[in-house]
Parts: C-alpha cells; structure tokens; sequence
C-alpha cells in the first residue's frame, strides 16, 4: 500500500511536535540520533522499537554501537516521509523515555 509523500510544511509542522528529529538534507527522511547511558538501554530501546514496527509494518534504517543508535526514518514506496514515518518517531520517543536519553 502506497502512503501519500507529505509536503514540506506538514513535515515542518510534524517535527516541531517531536524533540530531537530533524530532516534530511535530501527532505526524503527524518533522522535522529538516540544516546543511552550504556548498551544494554540502547538495546531495549531498539526491541522496543523493533515491536512497535512490526505493528505499524514500517522498519527503520538504523545503526547501534554501544549506547548510540542512530535512526533515519522514510517511506521507500512514496519515496519520502509519510505520516507513518511519524508514528513511528512517536513511538521511538516513547521507547527512549526513561531509558537515559
């Protein structure tokens, strides 16, 4: 299923509401960088992630070393960021609270 690209001021508005996440220079993606005070928070934080995925059916492009874990979020079939792209952000957010972010 194709989810409609959202225009440039939605994303604006979208990432004012979310702490930390910003554009890509290319405007295809969001990304955002994640700090944890050690391996073990960033882990949980990344199968909590890995849950809320599955049950959107929208994964992330990430990396983890150690206690960082970078993610870039973008919908490959609209070939940009979609509204899914933000709840899944929201969902992320959550999954760090509490974790030493």
């Amino acid at each position: 299923m194709k989810y409609p690209r959202l225009e440039p001021d939605a994303i604006r508005q979208a990432l004012s509401k979310l702490e930390g996440w910003s554009l890509r220079e290319d405007g295809a993606a969001i990304v955002r960088s994640f700090k944890f005070s050690n391996f073990a928070e960033a882990f949980g934080f990344m199968a909590e992630s890995a849950l809320a995925a599955e049950k959107l059916n929208h994964h992330p492009e990430w990396s983890n070393v150690y206690s960082r874990v970078k993610v870039c979020l973008t919908t490959h079939d609209s070939q940009g960021v979609t509204e899914r792209d933000f709840l899944l952000a929201e969902a992320m957010q959550k999954a760090a609270a509490g974790r030493g972010n």
